[in-house]
């Protein structure tokens, strides 16, 4: 085997007609046709260790365009895949080949049928809106893989996927009804269960169905006694073909034997589901064991209890979370012990689950060898629960050590019968100890299905060696229990070679003819499964991975300082492609396109780092474009599982960028704000008069850059420096803390900082700002002006030098400015004392409240709807925030709105305005239109403030503000019952 296919590179595309295939496909599809670099590059991998570069990508509109894809392909003789949302582990969903992503328009769920409990959908229909729709009728689709929120049904048929509730209702194969399917040479069937009068018609119909039914059948009834003897009896068997499906006494049930088959055998048009009741009441019951192995034993007493899922996880995955200090308080939830399995029942209300888990509790506690116990009744406690078991394998996915592997995927998901899951672990971790790696233990307890991330060394020959030594060993230590290669995730490139130790010889050769009997030209993603590429061939970090390690601006130092190993940090899980539910990332939310993810940015990041795809570096064309539509808003750095910080790369690229090219005027009209707005707001009327009056005010926008359609913001007449220097300060004491004057709030909102001035001198504060004018510089990042940005920040440390060794605490208003000396200024100046001091003792303006000032606000009994600004909720989170709103007694609602979709320059700009207006009308701008006139509309951030006043008409309020409208108020109230006490006798006073 050549080096060149172990590392993954590029191979050339098997065409020698590549423009006649892209001119016939854009002449059959409604769809988009897609053979550029940038789009071969963003699906060249998924969530695995493998990487190949596609001949070239489509993206159908219909059903008719998968259609017509396929028979374009067969024309030109050109292998096909179909993805879905590219999250497998295992490799199966890249190939040398045309790849058919259905997710971004072929995705919807056709028909709820509550009476006989089915659901008709598209296959690009992600599982968490197909479980939302048969939630409307208490129903649900059993199967949901930790990848729910952005995986496919195309793609969970295809690779048989799971989930923590399989024990509850089993597979996605016991899950499908029927399925529409297209073989390579064109033909179109549905498929499901067979009578045997059923299968005789069919044969005796002919045509290409016929044939392929009549095969079928010759197929079983050659092998039925191999199938029924080698096929492990567990509920996890999601290896190899499902030949048993076709046995007389599992109905020839043709669509569950297509489930698990990879796009290897026919292409899903369309699925019939089966939908089961959905219990309305859930609890989580937490059990602490000393150990993994403990726990593992503990299954058997566990499952007679009938609960609906039980997951398990060890102490390396909740230890990678303590020593990144991620969901601290999550983790605390956990009893005592070193390993632990959460148990969910569910019944038909909360009170009557927990009733049950409370008699489980009972029995448990029963037992000689009792564990810890915690039981989470309530929806949320539940929530955070869940969230260490989905989040907390990636906390282990990159080593912090130099020189030490990654704990990476590579031996995923086998499964054993859960009576022997303790004896196996045990036997398991022997082995991972002889080979001198390390790993985590985690996964689907009740089912027999562990997860592992192992230290793999896959970039040196030895370690490609060792790896393949382990992966025969372990193969054969899971046939020793009865098991399953592959639990879960398919086999794909990673399992696909070993399935002989597990089968045997004839059942593989069974395998083969039933690839041929569907696909005989073997051009539906081909050597997978049967004649399978190696494990180690077309590794996307494999020994001849040399990618370029650039010298940046930002010192990356939590990834290892390496910008490189900061982009590696994407393992492609895809959580970015949520559509719903936390912050990132909003361009792909609103365009449904891969590039614009936090992940495709990252790939395309990485294929400009290994330079063999994407060859022209930091001018890369294809990164500048996807990068432009990222609005920095740093969701990710908050909601991704492996904390990737688009914005910082985005930053990092810009300038490198721009190193040969020149910056658009938007850099120094708005990138630049910092500089030119204390010169405009010296004379705020006539800059008014300017950027407001009709004619002139087109003209400004011509020249500065923004959106027609966008307002420019009013300058204040009077900034609020001036306005703090004319204040008698009500502070006492020697509680110092000085307020950060932002650009924004000091010349646009400057009621802003006044406000958060009484409310901090209402707190005992003595409120000092700095003496000088001072810019962090937040908006130089967005245009990759670094250089600026360092000396801005030096001047600001310069300047608090003395406020930063008295120990004072720095409070800022706008979040994105709080998180600029947080964040981005420790990433430049990581070494500087005076850097890392200041980043400590900044506080967003609720975090200092809450955490620092002890503060109990004033009662404001109104309602309210809350947006949380990105920033803040990436370097802060919006906890202090509820905390505070909470005390006040304010009846709010916090929206799961994600960006508002200005984030700064990028709404105002002319070629991005559609695109966040598209982004703010997902979530927060509805809400704010259906509020009510004396419902509050709270947020801090100065761009959210100006997407809502633009796009909803709304003056939004800072929280400051908030808090000091109920002071003002109580104020009122006193002096109220002051003047009526001098209107009572005193006599009639209590």
């Amino acid at each position: 085997m050549s080096a060149s296919l172990r590392a993954g590179q590029a191979e050339p595309p098997p065409l020698a007609r590549q423009d006649q295939l892209i001119r016939r496909l854009s002449a059959a599809i409604q769809g988009e046709v897609r053979f550029d670099t940038g789009s071969r590059a963003l699906y060249s991998a998924d969530a695995s260790n493998y990487r190949q570069v596609p001949i070239g990508v489509v993206v159908p509109r219909s059903v008719d365009d998968i259609i017509a894809t396929v028979a374009v392909c067969r024309e030109f003789d050109v292998p096909v895949l179909a993805r879905g949302g590219g999250t497998s582990m295992c490799g199966q969903s890249v190939n040398v080949a045309v790849v058919i992503d259905t997710s971004k328009y072929v995705n919807r769920v056709l028909e709820v049928d509550p009476q006989q409990r089915l659901a008709l959908v598209e296959p690009g229909v992600v599982c968490d809106v197909l479980r939302d729709a048969a939630e409307e009728h208490a129903l649900t689709y059993a199967p949901d893989p930790a990848t729910h929120s952005r995986c496919t049904l195309g793609g969970m048929i295809g690779n048989n996927s799971c989930g923590p509730h399989s024990v509850m209702s089993g597979k996605t194969e016991e899950n499908i009804e029927a399925l529409e399917v297209l073989t390579y040479d064109g033909a179109r069937f549905w498929v499901g269960p067979t009578s045997e009068e059923e299968l005789e018609r069919i044969i005796r119909a002919g045509g290409r169905q016929g044939e392929i039914y009549a095969g079928l059948k010759a197929l079983r009834d050659k092998y039925a006694d191999e199938i029924r003897a080698r096929f492990p009896d567990i509920r996890r068997r999601v290896s190899g073909y499902n030949l048993n499906q076709l046995l007389p006494e599992n109905g020839f049930n043709v669509a569950r034997a297509l489930v698990g088959s990879e796009g290897t055998c026919a292409l899903t048009l369309h699925a019939r589901t089966n939908l089961v009741a959905s219990p309305q009441g859930r609890v989580v019951l937490v059990c602490g064991y000393p150990d993994i192995y403990l726990a593992g034993d503990a299954v058997p007493t566990l499952l007679p209890f009938e609960p609906i899922a039980m997951e398990g996880l060890d102490e390396r995955i909740v230890g990678g979370l303590r020593v990144r200090k991620w969901k601290l308080d999550d983790v605390a939830l956990l009893p005592a012990g070193s390993a632990w399995i959460m148990v969910e029942f569910g019944a038909d209300t909360r009170e009557a689950a927990a009733q049950r888990a409370r008699e489980v509790m009972a029995e448990l506690a029963r037992l000689p060898q009792a564990p810890s116990m915690f039981l989470a009744e309530d929806a949320k406690t539940q929530a955070r629960l869940w969230s260490i078991r989905e989040q907390g394998a990636s906390a282990t996915s990159m080593s912090d050590v130099p020189g030490e592997p990654d704990p990476i995927v590579g031996w995923e998901d086998a499964a054993v019968d859960p009576a022997r899951l303790g004896d196996y672990l045990r036997e398991f971790q022997q082995l991972i100890d002889r080979c001198g790696y390390k790993t985590s233990l985690y996964g689907h307890f009740g089912d027999g299905c562990i997860h592992a991330r192992i230290t793999f060394d896959l970039r040196s020959e030895a370690g490609l060696a060792q790896w393949r030594a382990f992966l025969v060993d372990a193969s054969k230590l899971v046939v020793k229990y009865g098991g399953s290669l592959n639990g879960e995730h398919g086999d794909g490139r990673a399992k696909s070679e070993f399935l002989p130790i597990m089968f045997g010889d004839t059942l593989m050769q069974a395998f083969r003819e039933f690839k041929e009997i569907w696909d005989p030209r073997h051009k539906l993603n081909p050597h997978i499964i049967v004649d399978p590429y190696r494990a180690d061939e077309h590794l996307r970090m494999g020994p001849d991975y040399q990618p370029l390690r650039p010298v940046t601006h930002f010192s990356f130092a939590d990834k290892q300082a390496s910008f490189t190993r900061a982009v590696e940090h994407c393992i492609g899980m895809g959580k970015c492609r949520a559509k719903q539910a936390g912050t990132m990332c909003p361009s792909y939310r609103a365009t449904g396109e891969e590039r614009y993810s936090t992940r495709g940015r990252s790939r395309l990041l990485f294929e400009m780092l290994r330079g063999e795809v994407i060859t022209d570096k930091w001018r890369s064309e294809e990164v500048k474009e996807a990068l432009d539509h990222c609005l920095a808003c740093k969701g990710c750095k908050s909601d991704c599982p492996t904390h990737v910080d688009m914005a910082t790369y985005k930053a990092e690229f810009l300038s490198h960028y721009y190193e040969t090219k020149a910056r658009p005027v938007q850099a120094y009209s708005m990138g630049m704000i910092g500089r030119w707005a204390p010169l405009a707001a010296a004379l705020p009327a006539l800059t008014n008069l300017v950027t407001q009056t009709p004619g002139l005010r087109s003209v400004a926008k011509a020249i500065s850059g923004i959106a027609p359609e966008r307002d420019i913001a009013r300058f204040a007449p009077r900034p609020f420096r001036k306005l703090f220097r004319a204040h008698k300060s009500k502070g006492t004491g020697d509680r110092r803390v000085m307020l950060w004057p932002d650009t924004f709030n000091n010349h646009f909102h400057p009621e802003t900082a006044m406000a958060a001035v009484r409310v901090l001198e209402h707190a005992g504060y003595k409120v000092e700002i700095p003496s000088m004018r001072l810019c962090c510089g937040r908006p130089l990042y967005d245009f990759g002006l670094l250089e600026q940005a360092k000396r801005q920040l030096r001047e600001i440390l310069d300047a608090l030098r003395p406020a930063i060794e008295a120990g004072v605490p720095l409070v800022g208003l706008e979040p994105a400015c709080v998180a600029v000396f947080r964040d981005e200024m420790v990433n430049l100046f990581p070494d500087d004392a005076q850097a890392v001091a200041l980043a400590s003792r900044t506080f967003m303006f609720s975090e200092f409240l809450v955490k620092q000032a002890r503060y109990k606000p004033p009662q404001l009994k109104m309602k309210a709807i809350v947006h949380g600004h990105c920033h803040q909720k990436a370097v802060a989170g919006m906890g202090d925030e509820i905390a505070l709103l909470g005390a006040m007694g304010l009846d709010f609602d916090l929206l799961d709105s994600g960006c508002c979709g200005m984030a700064g320059s990028f709404g105002f700009d002319k070629d991005k305005v559609e695109l966040s207006k598209q982004i703010g009308e997902m979530v927060l701008l509805p809400a704010v239109r259906a509020a009510t006139a004396d419902t509050l509309v709270v947020t801090n951030g100065y761009s959210c403030r100006e997407q809502i006043a633009q796009g909803a008409k709304r003056e939004a309020l800072h929280l400051a503000e908030v808090i000091d409208l109920a002071i003002q108020r109580q104020g009122s109230a006193r002096e109220q019952l002051h003047h009526a006490e001098k209107k009572v006798p005193e006599a009639e006073i209590e």
